[in-house]
């Protein structure tokens, strides 16, 4: 991949997660860390639902078009173990082990216009380690 190609895609990947971090706000969450990072993986944005309080860890996939399928199919069995291993060193960290917690992914397809749509999936997938 060229260094042209990975800049176009870590924008394409901080736009999305701008927009995610707004999409959220305006629903009502309180947003607590982004890009948390660990030896075992990372969240992108760890918030509270305020409906029940539980928090959330947030994946957020952007693609620009559909050539290679729709943003929610790369998170991978892989990519939730990761998720998972940075989630669980996130509430150790924070000696949170008894919340209620979910893994949501937030799927955005930017179009050329600088228009996109959201798609927020709340229990994507479950604890994976």
């Amino acid at each position: 991949m060229t260094s042209e190609a990975k800049d176009i895609r870590k924008r394409t990947g901080n736009q999305g997660e701008e927009i995610a971090t707004s999409f959220l706000i305006r629903c009502g969450y309180h947003v607590l860390e982004r890009n948390f990072r660990c030896k075992g993986g990372e969240v992108d944005i760890i918030a509270r639902d305020p409906v029940d309080t539980s928090l959330v860890f947030v994946e957020v996939k952007t693609r620009r078009n559909l050539t290679y399928g729709l943003p929610q199919l790369a998170v991978t069995p892989f990519k939730q173990r990761q998720i998972s291993k940075a989630a669980l060193t996130w509430l150790s960290k924070n000696r949170l082990h008894d919340q209620n917690a979910r893994f949501d992914v937030i799927a955005i397809l930017l179009d050329g216009n600088g228009l996109h749509t959201v798609e927020h999936i709340r229990n994507a997938f479950d604890l994976a380690y």
